[in-house]
């Protein structure tokens, strides 16, 4: 008898404090269900700004690139010139030459 007294006193707790109902469960999840937007909202944006940056950075990368072919290439011209003069130079010196033996 103790028994089903006992177990008779653990389903009343039990069954007194139950489940919570659908609505305080939804009182108590509004708050969140706002707050997850709102950071849903600030990382969308948050990603629209990254992308946007990534894209320039892109432009800038390939501006930098473009100006590193120019310099090569202008470099390139620079020490052609500069091979072009020195043989210039040898030509005069040996014609200068030339002009002092006679």
């Amino acid at each position: 008898m103790k028994r089903l007294l006992a177990i008779a006193i653990a389903a009343m707790f039990v069954f007194a404090f139950g489940c919570a109902s659908k609505d305080y469960v939804k009182q108590e999840i509004d708050p969140l269900v706002d707050r997850i937007s709102k950071l849903e909202n600030k990382c969308n944006a948050l990603d629209s700004k990254v992308d946007a940056l990534g894209k320039k950075v892109d432009d800038c990368c390939k501006k930098a690139d473009e100006a590193v072919n120019k310099a090569e290439a202008a470099a390139k011209r620079a020490e052609d010139a500069a091979k072009r003069a020195e043989a210039a130079a040898e030509k005069a010196g040996k014609a200068f030459e030339l002009q002092q033996k006679k």
